[in-house]
């Protein structure tokens, strides 16, 4: 019997044989009432669970015992005893998180409520050969796990990635790596960190982890209806309905870029017609032609011009370079206009370098959303720019591990034994993790020409 099995034999068996698998599902809503702060003393845990208190001092017995929660704080008194506040255990265990984007990578550590404790970004190339990102992540979270005051084992992994994820039978925990990038074909990224760390992997998409942490903690907290919009190469949209993000059927909800919009007489899709590559490509255009003194003096002096460059022009005053803006946020408000009408949220955020730094793409939005949608849609409508920058996807990673590992589908499993690397169907993966023989340090992925077939 192994360290693990051992605990969890001993925590089961300790004491009288109060809690039996029947009374898991009283288990977990309490560990949930706790944890989401929903309940903070036994008086409310009765209340909010509508259970006995005798059931109630069991369970949380048993909880105790796990170290998932503590009692040793006491509340203030209202003319009697002061109670004994009940608060989750959430630095039992780390949530280690990753930001891949096409230039650079952030990693953190969070706690199990998701609260960021370390976080680090450096520049970082995602078309090079996905062994070495591997490689790269896992030097870096070994670095963030030491850099802890208390050591503490990770309770899971969670990575934000640039391309949609399919939802589908990894929901509980990912077993398979998701094509979202070309590099990563056919190699188990997923199963490589569950091997190196020993624990469960999650992966989402960066518009849903970004609107995971402004929904948590940005400018959505506390909301129940949020629209984030990303605005860069690509343009999508996190949906928050009913305060939970909305996935669709198969996890690509809110892939709004790939709408038709129509410009001078021009169609394509709105990534094409109103993304940092068209302001990029009207941007050169309008110094060529001298259109725009101000890019034309760049070009001249051999700078390249990117929408970097734009945006900064049109900040400045260039005429040019604001009208490129203007009509990227009016392309833009056109089909943010149609999902406000669609799903009436209370905010609409906006996020990316070239929203958040000019401000003529944010009027172009701001004017067609309040001139195209019903007033009644507007009346008490908000759309700001996001002030989380790089820590929102980090931030929304940890929540999505956080609620992943706590979702009572999963709990169920392992809540019994005090981890949920101790759960069956983790347990069983891992396993064939371990046995699997590990990728090349040069792989690359079958489309590649430069693989050459045994």
């Amino acid at each position: 019997m192994d360290a693990n099995a051992a605990e969890s034999s001993r925590l089961r068996g300790k004491g009288r044989p109060r809690t039996s698998e029947t009374a898991i599902p009283s288990l977990i809503e309490i560990l949930n009432l706790i944890r989401t702060e929903r309940a903070s003393t036994r008086q409310e845990l009765e209340r909010e669970a509508e259970l006995g208190r005798a059931v109630v001092a069991d369970r949380l017995q048993l909880l105790s015992d796990l170290n998932l929660v503590d009692e040793s704080e006491l509340g203030h008194a209202t003319g009697g005893r002061a109670p004994r506040l009940v608060k989750f255990s959430a630095r039992r265990g780390l949530i280690l998180l990753a930001t891949l984007d096409q230039m650079s990578i952030g990693v953190g550590v969070s706690d199990l409520s998701g609260n960021l404790l370390t976080q680090h970004h450096e520049a970082a190339n995602l078309t090079a050969p996905v062994a070495q990102l591997a490689d790269r992540l896992t030097s870096l979270f070994n670095w963030c796990l030491e850099r802890q005051v208390t050591p503490t084992a990770p309770w899971g992994i969670s990575l934000s990635v640039p391309g949609t994820v399919p939802s589908g039978r990894d929901d509980a925990f990912m077993t398979t790596t998701p094509p979202v990038l070309p590099a990563w074909e056919d190699f188990p990224l997923v199963e490589t960190l569950t091997r190196q760390f020993g624990v469960p992997v999650w992966i989402r998409s960066s518009v849903e982890t970004m609107a995971m942490g402004e929904l948590h903690v940005g400018a959505g907290h506390g909301l129940r209806s949020m629209l984030f919009v990303k605005v860069g190469r690509r343009i999508g949209a996190g949906i928050v309905c009913d305060g939970q993000l909305y996935r669709g059927a198969q996890g690509a909800a809110g892939l709004i870029g790939a709408l038709p919009v129509v410009s001078d007489g021009v169609a394509g899709t709105l990534d094409v017609m109103a993304g940092s590559n068209m302001i990029e490509r009207e941007g050169r255009a309008a110094a060529e032609s001298g259109r725009s003194p101000v890019l034309a003096d760049l070009l001249r002096r051999g700078t390249e011009i990117t929408s970097i460059e734009v945006s900064q022009a049109a900040q400045i005053g260039d005429t040019a370079a604001s009208a490129i803006l203007s009509k990227s946020g009016h392309l833009i408000g056109q089909v943010v206009a149609t999902l406000t009408n669609a799903l009436n949220p209370e905010i609409i955020v906006l996020s990316g370098t070239l929203v958040q730094t000019n401000d003529n793409l944010l009027a172009g939005i701001r004017e067609t959303v309040y001139g195209a949608s019903h007033p009644l849609v507007t009346r008490d409508l908000r759309i700001i720019c996001s002030q989380m920058g790089s820590s929102a996807g980090l931030v929304g990673a940890a929540r999505v591990a956080s609620e992943a590992l706590f979702s009572p589908s999963f709990l169920k499993d392992w809540i019994l034994h005090g981890k949920p690397n101790m759960h069956p169907g983790f347990v069983a993966f891992h396993g064939l993790a371990d046995k699997a023989e590990p990728p090349p340090p040069n792989h690359l992925p079958p489309s590649d020409p430069r693989r050459i077939e045994p």
